[in-house]
């Protein structure tokens, strides 16, 4: 009997494959398609021939423990234990899973605001826990009213996605603050705050929960090396908690990966000394300026891009197909791959939006401009 009967073959999943049968562009999967920096391959290859092939401590390579703890320093003004409140973990999504596994119980509840990243709510019914989808307001900023209302008894948790994936919007610091007011008012929750593209913001930098010190002693704050530093394949990522919530988190990782792949740690850790991770978002902020401007005379409506590498376009104007089908279309009759929107409800909600990854390079993203722009 399943566990999640009602988990099916993932969007991604399915545009890829057909992107690949089509030999269409690929802009549907959020990974790049250039080349990593010469300096990281660089220490890949002579760490190939060191010793750091074997186990790191389970919380992770201890210098690089130490080096996030500058980072977080520099980025953000604070100050972390590494000991206690840091773990690297095997991506993002591994951090999130465990976490959700290791503080729900059967029936805690859990808010997501839609459209959400679809990794939020499979670890969230294997601890028999139940999720409660809230849809963000349709310009896709929080609807505070309605996520108020959302909360009861039973809330453990609720999930922040910021910048937001798929929408590449970011919250405010009025949101931030009435999100601060409304955990005051439910002392028993905590916030698991998804920022792993807190480094690919634009003109408004993002608002972190590393500086908002009311809820610090109840935040959860997940990042990712994968996302920042194009190497999405590495699978490394890192999460930042009190250390009351961190001694239960750590008892499940160290029973789901134990420890991190050692060479990647190792060659993170000596690569934060070389790169300034403040020209990430001037690098993206070029690629989304420029995939823009390749699509402003198409026929597609570009939605605000404040953070991710994600562009949301409508294709109201163009066609009443609902997404899913657009998407299909886009594929075999264009042969450019795109992600529907509906697929981050929980209900399918169709606003006849769909999301481009533009962490391509130019000539890809030049192509693949040229096709939609025949649309």
């Amino acid at each position: 009997m399943s566990k999640l009967p009602n988990v099916a073959t993932s969007i991604f999943t399915i545009m890829s494959k057909m992107a690949t049968e089509h030999n269409a562009i690929n802009l549907s999967q959020g990974f790049p398609n250039f080349p990593v920096d010469e300096r990281l391959t660089q220490i890949v290859s002579k760490l190939a021939f060191e010793d750091v092939h074997q186990y790191t401590p389970m919380a992770g390579y201890p210098p690089l423990l130490n080096k996030i703890t500058s980072l977080i320093k520099t980025s953000y003004a604070r100050n972390i234990i590494p000991e206690t409140e840091l773990l690297v973990t095997a991506g993002a999504t591994q951090a999130i899973f465990t976490t959700l596994l290791a503080l729900l119980k059967p029936d805690d509840e859990v808010i997501i605001l839609d459209p959400s990243y679809d990794c939020y709510e499979a670890p969230i019914l294997l601890s028999q826990a139940k999720p409660i989808r809230v849809p963000l307001n349709d310009d896709y900023t929080p609807n505070w009213n309605t996520i108020a209302n959302s909360f009861s008894e039973k809330t453990k948790m609720i999930i922040t996605n910021n910048p937001h994936n798929p929408t590449g919007k970011i919250l405010t610091e009025s949101d931030l603050i009435t999100l601060e007011n409304l955990l005051e008012q439910h002392p028993n929750v905590v916030l698991l705050s998804d920022e792993v593209y807190e480094y690919i913001t634009f003109e408004q930098k993002h608002i972190s929960t590393h500086t908002r010190k009311k809820i610090l002693d109840r935040c959860i704050t997940v990042s990712s090396f994968g996302k920042s530093f194009h190497v999405t394949g590495w699978k490394i990522g890192y999460l930042v908690a009190p250390d009351y919530l961190m001694k239960e988190i750590k008892k499940v990782h160290q029973f789901l990966v134990f420890s991190v792949n050692s060479i990647c740690q190792v060659a993170v850790s000596e690569y934060l000394d070389l790169v300034n991770i403040n020209e990430i978002s001037t690098f993206y902020q070029e690629k989304r300026d420029f995939f823009r401007s390749l699509l402003k005379n198409s026929r597609f409506q570009l939605m605000p891009c404040e953070g991710t590498y994600f562009q949301v376009v409508s294709y109201a104007g163009i066609s009443d197909e609902n997404d899913v089908d657009f998407c299909k279309r886009l594929i075999t009759d264009y042969g450019v791959a795109a992600i529907p929107i509906s697929n981050f409800y929980a209900d399918g909600k169709d606003l006849k939006l769909i999301r481009f990854c533009f962490a391509k390079d130019n000539q890809t993203l030049e192509e693949a401009a040229r096709r939609l722009s025949r649309v």
